[in-house]
């Protein structure tokens, strides 16, 4: 009868009257009342939004918007929640933009550990009905909806922990994998009936390639343990990424930006590197196995194995460190003009803070004080005066384990200003390396900082972030990184020398520690270099009782 008199407002509050929510539970993304009636009202609303157009007046045209929305919204739902994952385009492409943004955004975490299958069905609902970039800011586009998926999966997520401290820890670390799972959605192939597939599959490529250097770093400053676990997250997204970049990069490299080519290497440079972590994990793994037999009881097989795996070890990890070219993520970033005054620097970081046995210590006001001045104390206190260094520990709203640190300071040249020759990362990488190593002075002796996001930004004397300071990350990444792969090789060499293979790439790596022209010293913290000596001791002594015993045995 409402639609015969044409009173289409109180037929849209009557349907929604008859399938919305009850007042007890507002939640508008669960389905509620008869399907059919969900399914005759969705229906209703896209024939008289297509009937009526333009002719309607503003304040049924708002009604049939706001009312609409709600009506269609849920039927999206209904149907996503029957797995007709394939039908959910049509209805919420209809929705105002950021209840379509919000509506895909919620399917695609809850398919997150579905079938490849299942999210491939939810990823043509989104690119086959929406745009794929818009214009329109009132309607919304794939585009948007994957930067938010790829932005959310970073965030501090709340959790339900385990009693003990050191499943928190592991706990965090298994994140990785989720965070890395949302890369997938980039990894789909449009179908050929859209426009432009090959542009926006190059465009999705690319995305999906800036994300995974941004998550490999974050993979990398977490996976410093000497332990034969596989940073699962990052070997996911080689693995997601594979079959991407097998195909044609013409598209891709045709576009007009320099961010293609440095992602893309940046890309093979990560590849290289966690190819080069299997390896001595692997090493690792057979040695941890072999050490818990009695030497007397091992096979000449099993010895062979561990030999041969530590060799694999070194020689991988020497052509990353002793290649051609240049140095292993050493991409020279041109930072902002020189001219530019007051163009500051910002680090932010959300970690939790473990002990040497792996547990997680619980934060609170005189743990975040503490380390506090124990980040400043990383530099010197003329450094600190000069950069006008400002340093913020919090305990993080959304978890009571996590910590927010803040890092701010000025840029100088090579630090900021002109062209980051150094690849060091600068000051704040300097004061952030401190803590992942475990060696922050005036703070509890081992205590590691492990990260669970990382940013760094160009920012004005207002504190408004401008644009990312990406070669902070990635010289912290080297001061990392690159020390602990040469402890790595030195920690092999001993064994080598053990067990009467004495590698012939010691001095190699002596000289690349020591050469003023690597600029690889300074990477090192104090605790490292000494590590590094004591490792080479050891290699010098196990090779020299070697060769005793052998003349003893040949005499």
């Amino acid at each position: 009868m409402n639609l015969m008199i044409g009173d289409v407002a109180h037929l849209l509050d009557l349907l929604w009257s008859w399938i919305s929510t009850s007042e007890n539970d507002q939640n508008s993304l669960r389905p509620y009342g008869d399907p059919q009636m969900i399914r005759f009202g969705a229906h209703v609303v896209l024939v008289l939004r297509y009937l009526l157009g333009d002719e309607m007046k503003d304040a049924f045209k708002e009604k049939l918007t706001t009312v609409g929305d709600l009506i269609l919204n849920m039927y999206a739902m209904y149907l996503f929640s029957k797995h007709h994952e394939e039908l959910v385009g049509v209805y919420a492409s209809q929705l105002a933009r950021h209840l379509c943004i919000d509506l895909f955004v919620h399917m695609m975490e809850q398919r997150l550990d579905s079938s490849m299958h299942v999210k491939y069905k939810l990823f043509l609902a989104a690119i086959e009905y929406l745009p794929f970039s818009s214009e329109d800011v009132s309607k919304a586009s794939f585009e948007d909806i994957v930067e938010r998926v790829l932005s959310r999966s970073r965030e501090i997520k709340v959790s339900k922990y385990d009693e003990k401290l050191s499943d928190v820890a592991e706990q965090y670390r298994l994140q990785s994998l989720q965070k890395a799972m949302v890369i997938q959605w980039l990894c789909f192939t449009p179908p050929s009936t859209i426009g432009d597939s090959d542009i926006i599959k190059a465009k999705l490529l690319m995305k999906a390639l800036m994300h995974s250097n941004t998550l490999f770093r974050e993979f990398a400053l977490i996976s410093m343990l000497r332990v034969p676990k596989m940073p699962i997250g990052a070997h996911m997204l080689l693995s997601f990424l594979a079959e991407p970049l097998k195909q044609p990069k013409d598209t891709l490299l045709s576009f007009d930006d320099h961010n293609v080519t440095d992602n893309l290497h940046e890309f093979e440079e990560w590849r290289d590197y966690y190819a080069c972590d299997a390896t001595y994990r692997n090493w690792l793994k057979i040695e941890l196995e072999n050490s818990a037999v009695p030497p007397a009881d091992l096979s000449l097989e099993e010895k062979e194995n561990a030999i041969a795996a530590a060799k694999e070890t070194l020689n991988s990890s020497l052509s990353l460190l002793l290649r051609d070219g240049s140095p292993w993520l050493s991409l020279v970033e041109e930072n902002l003009s020189e001219s530019k005054e007051h163009i500051f620097l910002e680090l932010h970081a959300a970690a939790i803070l473990c002990t040497p046995s792996g547990e997680c210590m619980v934060p609170d006001a005189t743990l975040c004080t503490a380390l506090t001045s124990a980040l400043y104390a990383a530099v010197s206190e003329e450094d600190v005066l000069k950069r006008k260094l400002m340093v913020n520990v919090a305990v993080s709203s959304g978890d009571k384990y996590c910590l927010e640190v803040a890092l701010r300071c000025i840029a100088e040249d090579g630090d900021g200003l002109g062209l980051n020759e150094a690849n060091d990362g600068g000051l704040l990488a300097t004061v952030m390396a401190a803590g992942f190593k475990g060696e922050l002075n005036r703070f509890q002796t081992g205590v590691t900082m492990e990260i669970s996001r990382l940013d760094a930004w160009y920012s004005d004397s207002d504190g408004s972030l401008e644009s990312p300071a990406t070669y902070i990350v990635r010289g912290l990444c080297r001061r990392c990184c690159l020390p602990e792969i040469i402890l790595r090789c030195m920690q092999v060499s001993v064994f080598l020398a053990e067990s009467g293979e004495p590698p012939d790439h010691r001095n190699e790596l002596i000289e690349l520690v020591s050469s003023s022209q690597s600029g690889m010293l300074h990477l090192f913290s104090q605790h490292q270099l000494q590590e590094f000596l004591l490792f080479e001791r050891d290699c010098c002594l196990n090779a020299m009782e070697y060769q005793e015993e052998s003349s003893v045995v040949d005499a």
